[in-house]
């Protein structure tokens, strides 16, 4: 983390030049067609480089603490269910073929797992033991975590913050890397790589995520058990108005409504 505050905060000049409007993913059977605004400058690569880093020091500190596991069953498990997803992605966005893509898993009773800019997979282990999920289930889990990464939510959300501290700040075209752009520099990492994901981003990366699952063979209705295991895990959590996430119901309904459409990609996966 500490080189992509450094990475962003040197880029900071340039990013505050332009921004654009455009759509991540192509025609999805969703209807996740939201137009997304991203400075032009903060390049989809150079994000997917640095966070590749930030990746492989996230695993060697694992790897140091007995923590990363690649030979279980549950390690098996995701690299074949990622193997099915990944095959899959060029239907929303070709170039999302050519990533570098990564699943790993590590030791921890997190119930949480991730996928950061370029692909790269990060499941914890507390996540599949504790919620005793099944393949289909982790499909959920990792076809949700993959459309963060192909909608870009993160360069997303570091655009929005940039735009933002640029007004707060009156700023017009940075020339140098001043500690006003310092400041923008840590509130776009903090925006993009830290907080969570905004409310349309969730219901986006839900739609996308059992669409994916779908086309992967993987029975889109895991989705609804899935977050049902989840809100009995989480009991307590603060009231949907009070969180950028949606709350489990809200969430269910809303992936219920949408399962039909993606039945049949379902049903033709599996005749494959």
């Amino acid at each position: 983390m500490a080189r992509l505050h450094k990475y962003i905060a040197l880029s900071g000049a340039l990013l505050l030049t332009g921004c654009q409007a455009v759509n991540t993913t192509g025609s999805s059977a969703v209807g996740v067609d939201r137009k997304q605004y991203m400075f032009s400058m903060l390049s989809t690569n150079e994000i997917n480089q640095t966070y590749a880093q930030a990746y492989q020091e996230t695993l060697q500190q694992a790897q140091a603490k007995g923590q990363l596991d690649t030979r279980s069953n549950n390690a098996k498990r995701l690299q074949v269910i990622g193997q099915n997803l990944i095959r899959q992605v060029s239907y929303f966005r070709a170039d999302a073929a050519q990533w570098d893509w990564q699943v790993s898993l590590i030791n921890s009773p997190e119930l949480n797992a991730s996928c950061g800019p370029g692909g790269k997979i990060i499941f914890y282990s507390g996540i599949i033991t504790k919620l005793n999920l099944t393949d289909d289930e982790i499909a959920a889990v990792m076809g949700h975590e993959i459309a963060h990464a192909l909608r870009e939510h993160s360069r997303e959300a570091m655009s929005k913050a940039y735009g933002i501290e640029a007004a707060k700040l009156g700023l017009g075209v940075v020339l140098g890397v001043s500690q006003e752009t310092m400041q923008i520099a840590d509130t776009a990492v903090q925006y993009g790589m830290t907080l969570p994901n905004s409310r349309s981003a969730e219901t986006e990366a839900d739609l996308l995520g059992i669409e994916l699952a779908a086309r992967g063979g993987y029975n889109p209705n895991a989705a609804i058990s899935l977050w049902q295991k989840m809100a009995q895990a989480s009991q307590g959590a603060p009231a949907e108005f009070m969180s950028t996430h949606p709350s489990s119901s809200t969430r269910i309904q809303n992936l219920q409504a949408n399962i039909p459409k993606v039945m049949p990609l379902y049903e033709q996966a599996r005749r494959r």
